[in-house]
């Protein structure tokens, strides 16, 4: 992994399914959001500016030097060790909970901290500077016998530590004599004491996801890097309801300075679909169930099938974009944005997106409730809005503000939800509906087919009639609609390594857009690129870009949504499910198989 840059976004995630939060190298929480992924952030030092001094939860150790951070194997749980000037050192274990308690999974919102001295006699104070309303305000503290309470008006957190409470609230140094533990969580009482529920709790949590990883299945070869990215993925999944967010944060530009700014923590169907697919080649369907139930709860509510592209974790359809003053933004380039106007937009791929993520289900034995003729009768719904969206202009999946086209993306997604309606039709022995839907995937096809391309540049095109190239035309094989061989796929592979290719990595598309033109690379499309490359028999050179793209993951095996194409430093929210399923998607398609072992 990259050490050559210093990034911003040298963090790991920890995480259970309700919440996540984001460490740095210095055992510092700098990002949390309590009590779920898009509430406000009580953590928020991550948008605080060049040097805040509020939204941050630090282990300080006294002549700090250096540090090393790490995942426990095959884990969630994450270990920093600090080392001083001195030559003492400190090991900090954070961990989110999750683990089976009663039959259920047990997911508090809730941090656990450990912190150990490792070596000589360290120095160390706690900073606990929480705030609330993005930053605007701090909340009241009060103390009990043994706990600190930091009161908000919709929110309280209870903190119980078995470090002395008056260190704690006044920052005070004290040297590190054994280990100590730190719980913040709902303003609970503990059923026994602190250091039995800490350590409870943190190797339990180990054991869970040692356990989930041991039941996935992974390819051959970059074994860490996927189990890494699936973990992550995971621990994008708002468990309760089945929402899958696109990424943990908000407003971390896709560039510097560019205004780039937004908020990813709510539920996009187009980037769900991919997760739901990634984490189902590792054999993890039960991601895909709990979002089904997402999906069908939203369907319900739209009776005749549209769909807005993106919701919240609860099912909210009023996603309100605002801006707000009281945090300065990553690196003080603000804005930063709370909500996402993309809710309003009109986007015709989420109809695919919705019946590939559910096609699986129709099919696997494994599952427990497969789908059958009431979820293909709902999923219809959806085939009917795809059938007659499919030419008309849309946003598209890049959910340009400022202009709409038919966007040969959202076109080939309504073929999809078509065709795909039309195989599951087939399997439920519904031969009428497979009749119905196989004629008009063809229908769709031979538009698409005769509109999306353009002879002049020998190659499909972003639009109908259009005369720009963008990365998603890759992923025309990919979704089936056209063999990989074909001239005119190698066509348009070869227009966008000629237009979309710089060095190493790929833009998503050359044209100006309501910002101008692109300035980093989207990491997914280069993730597309290494497939196409593969898919059309160029496996080294796929290899050799895959090996790459794994470098540019920060020390702990994660990616952000966006890189620059000089530097290799990662920018866009954090951290991005897209660019963790091109790991999982890439290492699957081109590792050697187990039989290598033979």
């Amino acid at each position: 992994m990259s050490e050559n840059v210093k990034s911003g976004l040298d963090l790991a995630v920890i995480g259970n399914c309700v919440l996540g939060g984001l460490v740095d190298r210095a055992a510092r929480l700098v990002w949390c959001c309590f009590p779920d992924f898009e509430s406000d952030p009580w953590f928020n030092a991550l948008l605080g500016g060049e040097d805040p001094d509020q939204g941050v939860f630090a282990i300080d150790l006294d002549g700090f030097e250096r540090s090393e951070q790490f995942y426990q194997r095959n884990s969630a749980v994450l270990t920093t060790r600090l080392y001083s000037d001195d030559g003492s050192a400190i090991e900090v274990t954070d961990c989110a909970p999750r683990y089976k308690q009663f039959d259920r999974t047990f997911r508090p919102t809730m941090v656990v901290r450990r912190v150990r001295p490792l070596a000589g006699t360290p120095r160390v104070r706690v900073r606990l500077r929480p705030t609330h309303d993005y930053g605007a305000a701090v909340p009241e503290r009060t103390r009990g016998s043994n706990h600190a309470r930091f009161i908000a008006p919709d929110l309280t957190l209870r903190l119980y530590t078995t470090i002395p409470l008056s260190y704690v609230l006044s920052e005070r140094w004290f040297l590190l004599e054994q280990d100590e533990y730190l719980i913040l969580g709902p303003d609970e009482s503990l059923t026994e004491s602190i250091e039995a529920t800490a350590v409870r709790m943190i190797e339990q949590t180990d054991a869970y996801w040692r356990g989930w990883t041991r039941s996935l299945s992974i390819p051959f070869e970059w074994q860490e890097a996927v189990i890494r990215a699936a973990i992550t993925l995971k621990l994008s999944n708002f468990e309760e309801t089945g929402a899958i967010i696109a990424a943990l944060t908000t407003s971390v530009p896709e560039a510097p300075d560019s205004g780039r700014n937004w908020d990813y923590r709510f539920c996009w169907l187009r980037d769900s679909y991919f997760v739901v697919n990634a984490l189902n080649r590792l054999g993890a369907t039960k991601t895909m169930e709990g979002f089904l139930r997402y999906i069908l709860n939203i369907v319900s509510s739209a009776p005749d099938g549209y769909l807005q592209p993106v919701f919240g974790i609860g099912l909210d359809e009023h996603l309100y974009e605002r801006k707000v003053t009281s945090l300065p933004g990553y690196r003080s380039m603000g804005p930063v944005r709370v909500g996402n106007q993309a809710y309003t937009q009109i986007q015709n791929d989420g109809y695919g997106s919705v019946v590939l993520a559910a096609t699986q289900c129709f099919f696997d034995c494994r599952l427990i409730s497969p789908g059958g003729v009431e979820l293909f009768r709902r999923l219809e719904a959806l085939g009917e809005q795809a059938r007659l969206r499919f030419d008309q202009p849309d946003a598209g999946p890049w959910e340009l503000r400022g202009q709409q086209k038919v966007h040969t993306y959202s076109s080939l997604m309504c073929w999809a939800a078509c065709d795909r309606l039309a195989r599951i039709a087939r399997h439920l022995g519904l031969e009428d509906r497979h009749g119905f839907w196989r004629s008009e995937a063809e229908r769709l096809r031979s538009v698409i087919l005769e509109r999306s391309w353009n002879e002049r540049v020998s190659s499909f095109v972003e639009s109908f009639e259009g005369e720009d190239i963008d990365a998603s035309l890759l992923l025309m094989h990919e979704l089936g609609f056209i063999d990989a061989q074909d001239p005119r796929y190698l066509g348009t592979l070869a227009a966008v390594e000629r237009e979309l290719k710089k060095g190493n990595y790929l833009y998503r598309y050359h044209a100006p857009d309501d910002f101008g033109v692109p300035e980093t690379a989207f990491t997914i499309c280069t993730f597309w690129y290494i497939d196409a490359l593969a898919a059309v028999g160029r496996r080294e050179e796929a290899r050799e870009l895959f090996e790459h793209m794994l470098s540019c993951r920060n020390h702990v095996g994660l990616l952000s949504e966006d890189l620059h194409p000089e530097t290799g430093e990662l920018w866009g929210n954090f951290p991005q499910t897209y660019s963790l399923v091109g790991v999982v998607h890439s290492a699957t398609r081109l590792s050697k198989s187990w039989e290598a072992l033979e």
